[in-house]
Formats: C-alpha cells, structure tokens, sequence
C-alpha cells in the first residue's frame, strides 16, 4: 500500500477491514494516535499498527493516520452514508464558497480519486516554502481539528463552517493564554505571542474570551485534544513551570477534567518528546518558537519573491490595499487597518495556488509577516502602481 500511489485510500480500507479497528473505544483510539505523534504534529507510526511504517515518509504516515482517523470516526457514528461520499461532502462543506481552496480538485470525476486529492491538498507543504518545524506544529498538529468537524459533520451537518470555525478561535485563544502565563518569556517567546495576536482570521472582529472558548469545549475528544495543545504550547522551551501547571489545573477545573487526563498528558508529551528527540526536527536544536520564529522572514520572502507579479496585479486592484501597505513603510497601522489589509490578502491568496498554505489551519500565523515585508522586498513595483490619494 503505497500513500504516494492512486488507489491507496480503497486498499487501506480493505486492510483496516481485516483487523479489530471497530472495537477500540473512543479514548483508547485517542491515546493510540498520540502516541504515533499525530496530535503533536510529527507522525512517528501509523496508528495500531494497521500499516507498518518503515518504509513510508512522514507525509505518507500523516496521510495513513488522518485516513484511518476518519474511518475511524465514521464508524463509531454508525451512519448509512457512504464513507468516502460522506468525507468528501464534508470538505466541501467546510470549503469556501468562493475560489474554494479545493475547487481545482471537484471536478474530479472518480470519488476515490477526489478524496486522495483533499488529503493530499489538505496536508502537503512544500518544503521549500515551509520548515519542518513550522509544518509540524502549526500545520500537521491542527489537523485534528477538521477530525472534530468531521465527527459533528457526521452528526448534524448544519452550520458544519461555523462550528469548525469557532472550534480554531477557541483553540486560539486557549492557546494563547497558557503562552501569556509563561514567567520567563524569550525573545522568541514574546515575538510568537505577537504572532498568535496579529493572525486571527476568522471574522469575528474580537476572538472570544477565554471563558467563551472553555464553554465552546464540550465533547471528550475535544477536551482531550484541548489539553493536549495546551502542553505542547507549555513544552516550547521544554519544560513545563509552575505557572502553566497552575494554568493546566485551571482548565482542569473548568473543563471538569478528572486530575489524571492532566497528568496523562503531560506524562505523554514528555515520553514522546523523549522518545523521539532525534526525529522531531525542533527538539534537536533548538526551541519551538525560536526555530519558527528565525525561518518566518525566509518562507515569506520566497512566497512574495516566487509570487510577485501575480500579487502586485491583484493587489493593483484595490486602492485601499495598495495605500495602506505604502501607508505601513512611514508608520504602525492601526488594529482596523491590519484587520482590513488582512481581510483582502486572503482573498488574494484564495486566487494564487501556491499561497493556498495560508488558508491551511495556523497558515495565517506567518499573515502580519508578510504585510511587513511586501512593500520592502518589492520597493519599485509598488512605486509603480500606488494609487495617490486625490
């Protein structure tokens, strides 16, 4: 079974089929996948051992372990849909409605074929535009949360957008909060924070509160998941302080937690982060932030050098774009002003395919980088085409 090769998803199937897969509890199949590294973003294994590992690239064991995830999900909900039918009608609900980022694929005449295309869209980052760190952690680790989407798709398939939606905000900012209980904040620390604060993406003018992200937790996986980021967000600098196990007690509390899924997860992040120090890239040098934050600069020169002339055609368009981004070289933009220039790069990005990574989940965390530095790696096309005011 090659996940490389078309086909890979109907003879997967076929061998998960021939194993106990159906019997494994919910929790259990949670813990399962964690220990392969996919709720961490750094697929080691393929869950349960349905597919031997060895000689598959972490791509292929990301695609393998998000695939069986599903099936997995599908079966529990006992439903008469078809699995293949009812995963695809799910990303297409989850898609934009315009320029969606997978409109190139429905066309696709052949279901299966379709369905390995949006897998392989959904996970694949080139690593000539990504580091391993940022795919890891900011990519591959929140592909649980269109898991999360795909279990409520199953059950109820209205307002299935918003859900998935309010589910990212409210990761969001539980995330963000257990980084702002840091004591001793690096540099790298600090200008990370700064990045979860200028990439929120939804539409919401404001992120919702911590207590209105809690109360948006609800079901068992999504606690258990939500535990789960926050100790990978705790282990940036690799050790989890005393303020943040304050913090972990806290969403323990509110969450209504028993005390040993905290304990379980910390304990499992750092078996696994032990374990495989030398096959995750961040944990062999240096910390999570500083390794995501010194390569931003790099990944968004190459996206607006490799994608400059198509950007400055579409950005030639709008007026208001153009004069705040000539506007942002002579001072700070005001919070309204990056919400609206954001606003209109994602549309931009929504047309050009090779920018498509930013409307993958934490895509958008490299957004106020590259505001920064369009007009500075682009100085003469801009003089061009800015639109004087009257």
């Amino acid at each position: 079974m090659n996940p490389s090769a078309h086909g890979w998803i109907k003879k997967l199937i076929k061998e998960v089929s021939e194993t106990m897969y159906s019997d494994t509890e919910l929790t259990e199949f949670y813990i399962k996948l964690k220990q392969t590294g996919f709720i961490y973003g750094s697929n080691i294994k393929v869950v349960l051992d349905i597919v031997k590992p060895f000689d598959l690239t972490e791509e292929e064991r990301c695609k393998i372990n998000l695939l069986l995830t599903y099936y997995f999900i599908y079966k529990k909900a006992n439903t008469n849909q078809d699995f293949i039918e009812s995963l695809i009608g799910y990303y297409k609900a989850i898609s934009e409605k315009k320029r969606s980022f997978f409109e190139e694929l429905f066309s696709d005449n052949s279901s299966d074929s379709l369905l390995e295309k949006m897998i392989h869209k959904r996970i694949h980052v080139d690593d000539n535009f990504i580091t391993k760190s940022f795919n890891y952690f900011l990519i591959n680790a929140l592909l649980f949360v269109d898991v999360l989407g795909y279990q409520r798709f199953l059950l109820d398939n209205n307002s299935i957008k918003t859900y998935v939606n309010n589910l990212e905000a409210s990761l969001e900012t539980i995330i963000f909060s257990v980084m702002e209980k840091k004591v001793n904040k690096s540099h790298y620390d600090q200008n990370l924070i700064k990045l979860f604060e200028g990439s929120i993406r939804h539409k919401k003018s404001q992120p919702p509160s911590y207590h209105e992200a809690i109360s948006f937790i609800t079901t068992p996986l999504e606690k258990l998941y939500v535990v789960d980021l926050v100790c990978m967000a705790s282990w940036t600098d690799k050790v989890i302080d005393k303020a943040e196990r304050e913090f972990l007690s806290e969403l323990k509390s509110s969450l209504a937690l028993d005390n040993s899924v905290i304990t379980q997860s910390v304990d499992d992040i750092n078996t696994f982060y032990n374990e495989h120090k030398e096959d995750v890239a961040f944990l062999s040098s240096k910390n999570l932030a500083q390794s995501f934050y010194d390569n931003s600069s790099k990944v968004v020169t190459r996206l607006i050098k490799r994608n400059s002339k198509r950007l400055i055609r579409e950005l030639s368009e709008s007026k208001e774009a153009m004069s705040l981004l000539a506007q942002s070289t002579q001072r700070h933009l005001t919070d309204d002003e990056q919400k609206k220039i954001q606003t209109q790069l994602l549309d931009i990005f929504k047309s050009i395919p090779s920018l498509a990574i930013f409307m993958l989940p934490g895509g958008m965390l490299l957004l106020p980088l590259f505001v920064k530095f369009i007009p500075k790696l682009l100085p003469s096309a801009f003089d061009d085409n800015r639109i004087e005011e009257d």
